[in-house]
Formats: structure tokens, sequence, C-alpha cells
């Protein structure tokens, strides 16, 4: 899994059937030290997140294991699978 703060939301009056009542929002990934890592990118919600709140998220394959319990299959490329509390260093 990733880590990454969202910044922004996504609105898409047309979208892929698949898609229908889903919730995108823009994630900025960081690295171990929270700083940014990379460009945004555009996940599907399935973890009820806002703009600021730090996230775990995850792409490719298994992001769309994530959801695949839908009826549909999903064609999702990200998710945010998690809302951070804390985090600590061992």
């Amino acid at each position: 899994m990733k880590l990454g703060i969202v910044t922004g939301t996504v609105v898409a009056s047309q979208k892929l059937p698949e898609f229908e009542g889903e919730k995108f929002l823009i994630v900025q990934p960081l690295d171990e030290n929270r700083k940014p890592a990379g460009s945004e990118i555009i996940a599907n919600d399935i973890a009820q997140a806002g703009e600021g709140d730090l996230v775990i998220f995850e792409t490719g394959r298994e992001a769309a294991l994530a959801i695949s319990g839908k009826e549909t299959v999903n064609v999702s490329d990200a998710v945010i699978m998690g809302v951070v509390d804390s985090t600590s260093l061992t």
C-alpha cells in the first residue's frame, strides 16, 4: 500500500456505467518522509475520505481487487482503501 494526501475532488457528469455512484478524489502520493512523491492521481474512494485526509491507497491490479465484490467488473486503476488516524516509527 501507498501513503497519500487527498488534495481535491473529481466531478464527472459522464462516466462508465461501472462508476455510477462512485466517489473520486485527487491524491498526492507521499514518500516515507511525507513529502510529495510523483504526480497526483485520481483514485476511487471506498473509505469515505475527504480533502486533507492522509490515506492509504493502492494502484493497478491490487486496486481492482479491493472492490471486486461489486456486481460489475471494476476497472479502477487506483483505490483509496483507508483513512490514516495515526502513524509511528519504531
